[in-house]
């Protein structure tokens, strides 16, 4: 898997990406276990960068990048992930898009923290997150 970080992105996530940092990209729509939303109105269509320090063993797909950075997505991505991803920073927003266009012109870019909630009470929010 590759992408394409531009130039605008680039210099974006410069402020936020401390060198040997790890970068997960990862779902936003409550599959992910670093994501806070969910609901359907979310599936497949939010995505996140996670700042880590350490690898996960959940995100071992390296995403080859011309930035060189540390990245990396799980196999629970792959299906809504296309060729030609790029990331690019317009209109004081991170987007991920591909080949058929912007997948999310909003990403957010969080550090990994371990006391992200669970999936038990991801399911006691319901219908309260979407």
């Amino acid at each position: 898997m590759k992408i394409n970080i531009k130039d605008t992105a680039r210099d974006y996530l410069a402020q936020k990406v401390a060198p040997n940092q790890f970068i997960f990209l990862g779902l936003d729509d409550g599959a992910s276990k670093f994501s806070k939303l969910g609901g359907s109105c979310a599936v497949g269509g939010k995505f996140q960068l996670v700042l880590s320090d350490q690898a996960d063993a959940d995100y071992s797909i390296p995403v080859e990048n011309n930035a060189g950075y540390q990245l990396f997505t799980s196999k629970e991505e792959l299906p809504y992930l296309e060729d030609g991803l790029y990331l690019q920073f317009h209109n004081a927003a991170l987007g991920l898009g591909g080949n058929s266009g912007l997948l999310d012109g909003a990403m957010r870019v969080v550090k990994a923290d371990p006391s992200q909630v669970t999936r038990k009470e991801m399911e006691t929010l319901g219908g309260k997150i979407c």
